[in-house]
């Protein structure tokens, strides 16, 4: 009888609990972020969170949804470590990211943040988002609300101010710390003065990430600078869009690669993320010796009327096209969004040297990138990275995929491919063409290895009581269709795409809906001292 008694309740309760089923998706090859084997099998969603991931059939009640996921991969939601999100509050849905499988990008990234970060995050969670979000504090923003562009090192009361900014950024929710020493102010700071407000964020429990020092002919030293930041900070690295730039360093990603394993071997925790294309994105500017864009856009303007000024400006522009990002050849730098001359986008440097009635070589070319930066500047887009070295960087296993991509939306100029295309492209051309990873690999460097870096035990992987952050694709037809030409070409083979445990991929069809969270970190704390018994 008290047998009979038991086995009631229990399916009772077993009855009860498959009627409390959201959604089921069912029969997918699960992947689960973890880097283990995949699995058939069915996952069950409640609200925001996964509730069951059984190898066996889940049964659900009237009101659940049955999503049949046979020959789909099923995985966590794609999480993108370094994004661009400043246009988020006029692009809330996402769609450009949410489309490609993500379900959690990081913005801040490069140095550049909002500030103060509270109350744009609060902003965010107001209007709410199409994907969860969260932010690095920018070392760039906070030099540069202290110190305006000036190229010098900061005084004392200075330094302590920018440490100021970065604790209450950390208080703010921020994740870690960003730099972008390739960038204005950026540049202008020293190795030390890094250490000190990595040190603040390090105390939170921040990560650094670093756009490098030089990416270029002074590559090696960017990541022994960065390095050597996270050892004397206690910090953990993300060594940020790793790539070798130009002809003369590709092949190097061999050398710079060791010196990530040394540097783990020596208790550093240093680790890579990767967009999987062989060009980068970013302004016109860093084509210009910084030295020439100290203390702002009126400063330069008279440093190139000055006729010996200009002269060291055009020979440091010409050293940058022919051994930096330049490549040594015009066509490959590519003008993205152009505000003052719209039909430059998708142009080349080559053809506005055509257009200007210049010869189109290297030497002829830097008084047009004077007059663009004049002009306001321009996003670019530098065809200057080996194939290679992106295939070498994406085997390491300590690698991460991020996108580097910006919100966009269709018609919105000529951006780079990897806006639309990043986390499909990896999956399509180098996991299922080239089998350069496996396809556990390669989600776990989309999932669990980026959840794990920013600390996010409940995000990145599939398990229960983990958030419903899941991707469900084709493994067979999932492919980027975004191109350097046509930029504007949302991926294949994205099924279905959960934010929260709502559908903002639904069937293949996008809903613009804001299940999103702005997520803020919280510092760890510390573990009491056990009391002494008497």
């Amino acid at each position: 009888m008290r047998v009979a008694l038991l086995l009631s309740v229990l399916c009772a309760t077993v009855a009860s609990a498959q009627s409390a089923y959201d959604i089921i998706i069912r029969g997918g090859t699960i992947v689960d972020g973890t880097g283990q084997p995949r699995f058939l099998g069915d996952i069950a969603i409640r609200g925001d969170r996964i509730v069951r991931v059984s190898r066996l059939r889940l049964r659900g009640g009237p009101q659940t949804r049955v999503i049949e996921a046979t020959g789909k991969v099923v995985a966590p939601g794609f999480i993108d470590l370094h994004a661009h999100l400043e246009p988020l509050l006029a692009l809330r849905g996402a769609e450009s990211h949410v489309r490609q499988g993500v379900t959690l990008a990081v913005g801040g990234p490069d140095g550049g943040s909002p500030l103060p970060l509270a109350s744009y995050l609060d902003s965010v969670t107001r209007g709410g988002v199409g994907m969860n979000v969260a932010y690095l504090i920018g070392h760039n923003s906070i030099r540069e609300r202290v110190m305006g562009e000036a190229a010098r090192d900061p005084s004392a009361a200075e330094l302590a101010r920018m440490k100021e900014l970065v604790a209450e950024g950390m208080r703010d929710g921020a994740f870690g710390l960003s730099t972008g020493l390739r960038y204005i102010p950026g540049y202008y700071s020293k190795t030390a003065e890094v250490i000190e407000l990595s040190k603040v964020a390090a105390a939170s429990g921040g990560i650094y990430t670093s756009h490098l020092r030089e990416e270029g002919l002074g590559l090696m030293d960017g990541v022994r600078e960065a390095i050597e930041i996270g050892r004397q900070a206690r910090i953990p690295i993300v060594l940020t869009h790793h790539k070798a730039v130009g002809r003369q360093m590709w092949g190097k990603s061999v050398e710079t690669l060791a010196m990530v394993d040394a540097a783990r071997r020596r208790g550093i925790d240093v680790m890579i993320d990767q967009y999987p294309y062989t060009a980068s994105q970013t302004g016109v500017d860093v084509l210009v010796p910084p030295w020439a864009l100290a203390d702002g856009d009126t400063a330069f303007a008279r440093r190139v009327r000055d006729p010996m000024l200009r002269d060291s400006i055009e020979r440091g522009i010409l050293e940058y096209l022919l051994n930096d990002r330049g490549g040594g050849d015009l066509k490959r730098v590519q003008f993205g969004q152009v505000a003052w001359m719209k039909e430059l986008e998708g142009k080349t440097l080559h053809d506005f040297a055509v257009m200007r009635g210049v010869e189109p070589v290297p030497e002829k070319a830097p008084p047009l990138v004077i007059e663009a930066v004049l002009n306001g500047g321009a996003r670019m887009i530098y065809h200057i990275i080996d194939e290679g070295d992106v295939r070498r960087i994406m085997q390491h296993p300590q690698t991460m995929i991020a996108s580097d991509g910006r919100l966009t939306r269709p018609g919105d100029g000529k951006p780079h491919p990897r806006a639309y295309g990043t986390f499909p492209r990896v999956l399509g051309r180098y996991t299922r063409e080239l089998q350069l990873l496996s396809l556990e690999q390669a989600v776990h460097k989309m999932t669990g290895m980026p959840a794990r870096r920013l600390g996010l035990a409940t995000r990145g992987v599939l398990r229960e009581g983990a958030f419903a952050d899941i991707t469900v694709f084709d493994p067979v037809q999932v492919a980027d269709r975004s191109t350097f030409e046509d930029p504007h070409q949302y991926p294949v083979g994205i099924d279905w795409v959960f934010v929260n445990g709502v559908a903002m991929v639904d069937a293949g069809q996008y809903s613009d809906r804001r299940p999103g969270r702005a997520l803020r970190h919280t510092p760890p704390v510390a573990a009491r001292p056990t009391p002494r018994r008497r």
